[in-house]
């Protein structure tokens, strides 16, 4: 992993750590028998960070840094995932619903994509797993994206299917950032990030605005984000609050049928002309870092977040127009203890506990429209759901190069729904104590190179009405149980080559395939599934000033045993699950004042639905280029060409009668400005 400090990612540092913790001793810091992370740019990290990182977790861990996330051009910030191998886009491309990304041989369809979203260390998923509340991150803000797989990491339960991913902004330093971007489709981008920091208080804010037209037809986007944060640091006690808020308006251009798809890429049909969208999303957090002693250490957060998303859609002329409006309010805490004992017949131990309870108090309603116009209400549900889960493992070193990490999590849910329509109450799933276990094995047998393997298990409940017993359904419905193992291997040797290559696979009970659009807010279930891959990473910097990168991902994903409604679908494959995945390039400092970035990435074909009797889609390889140079030393000027191939790409899906698309952009040029003071 590159260790290289940089400006732009300082503030990561500072995010994590307090100054005490810098000076612990170098034994109760993880050792390298634990570096199975993979990284992309220059990432910083601190003594301090350590003591309290997912370097205690033995998995395969992918980071971004902020060199890198700060420079790209998106529309949406889940997006910059595309940068991380093996990670899957669903791009669907419409207004503020706009796409997600998974993991794993998971998708992104509907709403269940089984990665846990955190913001500075946040719960950042709606109830259905989406992830609305990255709306408020812009890329200019970020110091680090941190991506966890598997089912060995006990700190999270709902929602950590596959992994977790951590977006960490720029907390801490003296610093002002500022990028003005356009170019195609008219697009309109303004970014700005400031820190101050004097003495021991610190101050951080971030302001960002972006327009688009949008390539398609009625396809316009407007999005302002802020967000503020402050700290103050006592020495062995740091205390901070952040408040981040966005708002985005944006309209849909629905989806074209085979024929229009291929012909007029840019079109939007007349039923589409009043869908789109408003949302609104805000969070607010305490944070707490204290080291209680020299080998004692405690985090704690507390948090509030707020949906409010009101969306008007029709997906063909066939069905009416739907108003869905959805409002959440989820509020709760997270806290862990790190202890570090100095014990004599162990290289080192590390034993950690923590638990968190999280409350979300939900409204889900939809009505049938006319271009706008009410004409019946079809939901109106009001349902509460409290997630309360307990973990603790340790990390036991009987010697330099073995590392093993036991680990156990609990989990317990509770709530009830409300139909608002009829007025009666439902009582939620009996779901019992969810019991995790969770094992880590990692054994350094060379310098640099590390040998890792583990165990663990997940779950998953419905979303939704699906997590209560609401009638024809008057059983209690058990959690999907996922149970994984992956077994790795990474190659570190100096700065210039860093490999890994990992085996997995991942198992589930019952599994949830996503919550229906029928007035029921149900979910509906795939059946018993099994996943199964292999992940290989390359970073290579052969020569000063150029570095190499690439990543294959092949993903084995197929219905075990299916829903007893439909038996036929046992062996077949899950739907919008592509088997390979891909991206790499060439990055090059040619000169003192020039930056040259050549990347691309892209996916074989997936099947439209579980019965695998359509064509597949999907399948696509987009580069993307950018040139960069330093006018000053402080003022960068860019240009960035996107889908240099202009390549036809799409988002395709089977609405039951007909094969819909959503077109993704052609050949596009922007040019940027950045300050940095």
């Amino acid at each position: 992993m590159h260790l290289r400090p940089t400006a732009a990612a300082a503030g990561l540092a500072l995010a994590l750590a307090s100054p005490a913790s810098a000076q612990q001793d170098d034994a109760t810091r993880p050792s390298a028998t634990q570096d199975t992370s993979f990284s992309v740019g220059d990432i910083v990290v601190t003594a301090g960070e350590m003591m309290r990182a997912p370097s205690n977790v033995v998995t395969s861990i992918d980071r971004l840094g902020g060199d890198v996330a700060q420079r790209q051009n998106v529309d949406n910030s889940w997006e910059l995932f595309a940068r991380l191998p093996g990670v899957l886009l669903t791009d669907f491309n419409q207004g503020t619903t706009s796409g997600r990304f998974s993991i794993r041989g998971f998708n992104g369809e509907g709403e269940i994509n089984a990665v846990k979203l955190l913001i500075d260390g946040v719960p950042s998923n709606a109830n259905d797993g989406s992830m609305p509340l990255i709306d408020a991150v812009m890329p200019l803000d970020i110091a680090q994206i941190e991506l966890v797989r598997g089912t060995a990491d006990p700190r999270y339960g709902l929602h950590a299917i596959a992994g977790s991913a951590d977006i960490a902004t720029r907390i801490g330093g003296n610093y002002l950032d500022m990028r003005a971007l356009g170019g195609a489709f008219g697009t309109a981008d303004g970014q700005v990030s400031a820190g101050v920091e004097t003495g021991r208080f610190s101050q951080n804010y971030a302001l960002g605005y972006r327009h688009s037209d949008g390539y398609r037809d009625h396809a316009g986007l407007d999005r302002l984000s802020f967000a503020g944060k402050w700290f103050y640091d006592w020495g062995g006690v740091r205390l901070g609050g952040i408040a981040r808020y966005a708002q985005t308006r944006a309209d849909e251009p629905g989806y074209l049928t085979d024929a229009d798809a291929y012909r007029d890429r840019r079109l939007s049909y007349p039923v589409s002309a009043s869908d789109g969208g408003r949302r609104q999303t805000g969070q607010y957090s305490l944070h707490l870092d204290a080291d209680l002693a020299p080998t004692l250490a405690l985090t704690a957060k507390g948090y509030a977040s707020s949906l409010d998303d009101d969306r008007y859609v029709r997906f063909s002329a066939t069905v009416a127009q739907q108003r869905r409006l959805t409002q959440e309010q989820q509020y709760g805490g997270l806290a862990a203890l790190h202890y570090h004992p100095q014990v004599g017949f162990l290289h080192r131990l590390m034993i950690e506990v923590g638990g968190d309870v999280q409350r979300q108090d939900n409204q889900s309603l939809r009505w049938l429209t006319a271009d706008r116009r009410i004409t019946s209400q079809t939901r109106d549900q009001a349902f509460g759901l409290t997630i309360a889960g307990g973990y603790a493992q340790a990390v036991i070193e009987p010697v330099g190069w073995l590392s093993i990490t036991p680990g156990w999590r609990i989990d317990t849910v509770s709530g009830s729904l409300r139909n608002r329509l009829n007025g009666l109450r439902y009582p939620i799933n009996d779901y019992g104590t969810i019991s995790q276990p969770k094992l880590s094995v990692a054994v350094m047998p060379l310098a640099g190179l590390t040998a890792y393997g583990n165990y663990g298990r997940t779950f998953q409940i419905g979303v939704g009405a699906g997590s209560y017993r609401v009638p024809p359904r008057i059983t209690n419905l058990a959690p999907s149980i996922n149970e994984g193992w992956e077994a790795g291997v990474k190659y570190a040797r100096g700065r210039w080559l860093e490999t890994r290559v990992a085996l997995w696979q991942q198992t589930a009970s019952g599994e949830i395939k996503r919550r229906l659009n029928d007035p029921s807010g149900d979910s509906d279930n795939l059946g018993r599934t099994r996943r199964r891959g292999v992940d290989v990473q390359l970073n290579l910097t052969p020569v000063r000033g150029a570095t190499l990168w690439g990543a294959y991902s092949y993903q084995h994903a197929r219905i075990v045993t299916p829903d007893p409604a439909t038996p036929s679908q046992a062996g077949n494959w899950i739907d919008h699950v592509p088997q390979n995945l891909f991206s790499g390039g060439v990055d090059l400092v040619p000169a003192e004042r020039w930056r040259l970035s050549l990347s691309g990435n892209g996916q074989s074909s997936y099947h439209l639905t579980p019965a695998n009797s359509l064509p597949r889609y999907g399948d696509y390889l987009v580069v993307n280029g950018e040139v960069a140079w330093r006018l000053r030393p402080q003022l960068e000027l860019a240009a960035q060409l996107k889908n240099i191939g202009n390549r036809h790409y799409e988002y395709a899906w089977y609405d039951g009668t007909q094969v819909l698309h959503s077109p993704a952009d052609p050949r596009a040029l922007y040019g940027s400005l950045r300050l940095t003071l």
